[in-house]
C-alpha cells in the first residue's frame, strides 16, 4: 500500500544571490555602482568650492582666494582621474563629439532621448564645459594677483566674466539634472551622493 505523500523535515529554502554591496531599501541586481568615490567627492567639493568662492567675493578676499585655489586643484585632479579612473568616470566614456552632442539634444526636445548609465551626451559636455569655466575663473583670479596684471581692469573683467558663464552653466546643469530625473524617473541627486544608479533596461545605453 503505497504510503500517504509527506512533506520532507527541515527542508532548506533556496539560496538567493544577493549582490556584494547591496544598496539600502533597493531589490538585489536592481542597482548598479556607477559613480566611485572620486567622482562624487570631487562633484560635491566643487559644489562647496563655487558656492564658498562665490558667496565670498568682495566681503573675504583671504577665503574667496582659497576656494579658488581649491577649485582648480580639483579640476587638475579630475583631469587625471578622467584618464585613469573608473569606466564612467573616464572622458573616453563620455566625452562626445559636437554632432553627437547636438543629436541628443534635438532627441531631448522630442522627448526621445535614451538613458545613459553613465553621462548622456550633453551632461558629458557639461562637466567639461565647467572644468573649462573653473580653470578660466582660477587662472583669471590667479593672474589679479600677479605683478604685470595687479589692478588691471580688463583681468577683473575676465574673471568676473569667468565667474558668472560658471554660474550660467551651474543652472543649466541643474535644470538639466532636473528635467533627465523627471523624464527617466530616477534621482540623479541621490546617484551622485550612493555613487548608484538603476541597471541598465532593454532601451537604455550602458
Amino acid at each position: 500500500m503505497p504510503k500517504p505523500w509527506r512533506r520532507s523535515p527541515m527542508q532548506k529554502p533556496a539560496r538567493t544571490e544577493v549582490a556584494a554591496d547591496p544598496i539600502p531599501g533597493a531589490q538585489p541586481s536592481t542597482m548598479v555602482r556607477v559613480w566611485d568615490p572620486v567622482v562624487r567627492a570631487f562633484h560635491w567639493s566643487l559644489v562647496a568650492g563655487f558656492a564658498i568662492a562665490w558667496f565670498t567675493a568682495n566681503r573675504a578676499e583671504a577665503l574667496h582666494v582659497w576656494a579658488g585655489y581649491a577649485a582648480a586643484g580639483l579640476v587638475a585632479l579630475r583631469l587625471t582621474w578622467g584618464f585613469v579612473g573608473t569606466r564612467h568616470a573616464r572622458f573616453a566614456d563620455f566625452a562626445r563629439r559636437p554632432a553627437t552632442v547636438l543629436a541628443y539634444l534635438r532627441a531631448i526636445m522630442r522627448g526621445r532621448e535614451a538613458r545613459h548609465i553613465g553621462h548622456n551626451p550633453a551632461g558629458g559636455a557639461m562637466v567639461l564645459a565647467l572644468m573649462l569655466a573653473v580653470a578660466a575663473t582660477a587662472f583669471t583670479g590667479w593672474l589679479m594677483f600677479t605683478d604685470q596684471f595687479y589692478g588691471d581692469d580688463s583681468i577683473v573683467a575676465l574673471h568676473s566674466l569667468a565667474a558668472h558663464a560658471m554660474l550660467g552653466l551651474v543652472i543649466l546643469h541643474l535644470a538639466g539634472v532636473a528635467l533627465a530625473s523627471l523624464r527617466h524617473r530616477e534621482n540623479l541627486v541621490r546617484a551622485m551622493l550612493t555613487g548608484c544608479k538603476r541597471a541598465a533596461g532593454a532601451d537604455d545605453i550602458d
